[in-house]
C-alpha cells in the first residue's frame, strides 16, 4: 500500500508522518529541520494548512526567523501583515 504524498512535498521522498515529525521538531534529515518544514508549509501550502500545522503563536513568534526563507513576495507581505495584526487586534489568538 502506497502512502498519500502531502501535495507540498512532491519532490521530497517524506511521508506525512514524517514531515509532522519534522515540523513538530521531533526529526531531523540533515537540512531538513523544523525551520525547513515551517518555511516549505508556508511557502507551499493553503492558508488553511499553514494555520492548522503551525499555529498562530508559533507564526508570530518565529516569522522573523523563517521571513527570510521565504521566495513569495506576496506570502512574504501577507504574513507580515498578520503577524503585526494578530497581537494588535486579536491577541487572544496567540494564545491556543
Amino acid at each position: 500500500m502506497k502512502t498519500q504524498k502531502l501535495p507540498y512535498l512532491w519532490d521530497y521522498d517524506l511521508s506525512p508522518q514524517e514531515f509532522h515529525q519534522i515540523l513538530a521538531g521531533s526529526l531531523a534529515r540533515g537540512s531538513l529541520d523544523q525551520d525547513w518544514a515551517a518555511c516549505r508549509l508556508i511557502e507551499y501550502a493553503s492558508y488553511e494548512e499553514i494555520i492548522h500545522q503551525i499555529g498562530f503563536r508559533s507564526l508570530v513568534e518565529n516569522w522573523s526567523r523563517w521571513r527570510k526563507n521565504i521566495r513569495s513576495e506576496s506570502r512574504i507581505r501577507g504574513f507580515d501583515f498578520l503577524v503585526e495584526w494578530l497581537p494588535e487586534k486579536h491577541p487572544e489568538r496567540l494564545n491556543g
